[in-house]
């Protein structure tokens, strides 16, 4: 979701209207039962797109995966009161580097689109009927723009996908209810001896040209940071250009950060369709694979953005180091939209003929 170019921008911090979640003693032996299975199951590993980057979970990254697995957002019953085309979800999908650091896939959305066309999102979309969940949405859009299968019975073993949690509803700029979901790509490694999972094969996304762009990963922990974090790969560098930068804006007359990450993408692959659509697709690839080679980085912002940093708040249990809104989601904003009746199904004679045509994007 992008900001309002002439959004009246506010310096000022914004009052604190919810804390940073407390560790209970629930999520304490979560992460110790995480971290002991770790230490006996040397098994235990994840990977995406590489097969150099088969490694365990470090204890930065179990635990954190363990906090999302304990976490319970707070009780939301306008989802089940929303008309079917105003809800929306989008997936986290986390993995496991060569480190044992936590990264995420995001998206580069396609040029045709008629929303945030050439932005950088989470893969994810519109519900179909009222009876799917934000899980079920997010896998079947993700099937559809990374070719990631709704369910792990269409995965090459040994892979799986673990749902963690749901995060507090967003609020897109066209008014879609967005309620991000949290996901851990495993890969348990096979019995020693056994040959290693085939990856290139198994795992590279396949990109669908009319949606997506390009596909590229980003170090998770990172989002809570003002500045890159160090590389660890021998004779890796970082791109010019800084990580972050920020600014408020007021909407619907409440102060909402906008947070812009330059995520590097030098020491990656950036996964992008295989063949030129007649839509103009084709260009924009490859302006992307320009940008790559010329400047290293990709801008994560707006919406994507900020939920990026939520889920690592969450995550890592840490107070980012850029001024950030305080409360999880745009529960408030979306609160504010409801009274003015945004979300109120009505019939739309003027409205224009491929209005609802764009299935499923944000």
């Amino acid at each position: 979701m992008p900001a309002d170019s002439d959004a009246q921008q506010d310096q000022h911090h914004p009052p604190s209207t919810t804390q940073d979640p407390a560790l209970t003693e629930e999520d304490l032996v979560a992460i110790r039962a995480t971290l002991s299975a770790l230490r006996d199951d040397t098994t235990q590993a994840s990977l995406y797109y590489d097969a150099a980057t088969m490694a365990p979970l470090n204890p930065l990254a179990a635990a954190a995966v363990a906090r999302l697995r304990a976490y319970k957002p707070p009780p939301f019953p306008l989802w089940d009161t929303l008309p079917v085309r105003k809800r929306a979800a989008v997936l986290i999908l986390l993995y496991a580097d060569r480190w044992g650091d936590l990264r995420v896939v995001i998206t580069m959305r396609a040029a045709n689109l008629r929303s945030f066309s050439g932005h950088a999102a989470l893969p994810g979309g519109k519900a179909d009927t009222a009876e799917e969940t934000p899980y079920q949405i997010a896998r079947r859009e993700a099937s559809e723009e990374i070719g990631l299968p709704q369910n792990d019975y269409g995965l090459p073993k040994p892979f799986r996908v673990e749902p963690l949690c749901t995060l507090p509803p967003a609020l897109a700029r066209t008014h879609l209810v967005v309620t991000p979901v949290v996901a851990f790509l495993h890969a348990d490694r096979k019995l020693p001896g056994d040959a290693s999972p085939l990856v290139e094969e198994a795992m590279i996304p396949r990109l669908d040209a009319r949606e997506v762009a390009a596909v590229f990963s980003a170090p998770f922990y990172n989002f809570l940071k003002r500045d890159d974090l160090p590389v660890k790969g021998e004779g890796e560098t970082l791109p010019e250009g800084a990580w972050y930068d920020g600014s408020w804006i007021q909407w619907k007359d409440v102060p909402w950060r906008v947070h812009n990450f330059h995520v590097p993408v030098n020491n990656q692959r950036v996964s992008t369709p295989r063949r030129a659509s007649s839509s103009g697709q084709g260009n924009l690839a490859g302006k992307l694979e320009e940008e790559q080679a010329n400047e290293g980085r990709f801008k994560v912002w707006g919406m994507t953005a900020r939920v990026l940093l939520d889920a690592a708040r969450v995550a890592f249990a840490e107070t980012p180091e850029m001024e950030h809104n305080e409360d999880y989601g745009d529960r408030m904003i979306i609160d504010i939209a409801a009274k003015d009746g945004v979300f109120e199904e009505v019939a739309h004679a003027d409205r224009p003929k491929d209005y609802d045509s764009e299935r499923g994007k944000i």
